[in-house]
C-alpha cells in the first residue's frame, strides 16, 4: 500500500491546495495524519512546487531547501530524525 492511500487527505485532496489563511486550514489536517513525514518527504524529494504537503506549505518547503541545500534524500533524514522537531521547526537567527 502507498502511503498516499493512508493520507487523511487522500479523500479531499483539493483541501491541500489553497491559498492564504485557509493553507492554516490544511496544515491542521496534516498534524494527526500517519504519513505525514512520508507526505513532506515526497515534496521535498520531489520539488513539489504546490499546496500544503506534510505540514508545510510551499513557502515553507522552499525555506527549508535553501537552509539544507545539501540533502539529496529527505525520506531518509526525516525517518532518521523522526520527532526532531528541531530539523523542521523554523530557522535559526543567524549565528546560532
Amino acid at each position: 500500500m502507498d502511503w498516499a492511500d493512508q493520507a487523511l487527505c487522500r479523500t479531499e485532496p483539493e483541501r491541500m491546495f489553497v491559498e492564504g489563511t485557509a493553507q492554516n486550514e490544511a496544515k491542521t489536517l496534516c498534524l494527526d495524519c500517519p504519513v505525514r513525514l512520508d507526505c513532506l518527504a515526497h515534496a521535498l524529494d520531489h520539488r513539489e512546487e504546490y499546496g500544503v504537503w506534510g505540514a508545510m506549505t510551499e513557502r515553507e518547503r522552499r525555506a527549508l531547501l535553501r537552509r539544507r541545500p545539501t540533502v539529496t534524500s529527505w525520506a531518509e533524514v526525516l525517518r532518521t530524525a523522526r520527532g526532531n522537531t528541531v530539523l523542521i521547526g523554523p530557522p535559526r537567527p543567524e549565528g546560532r
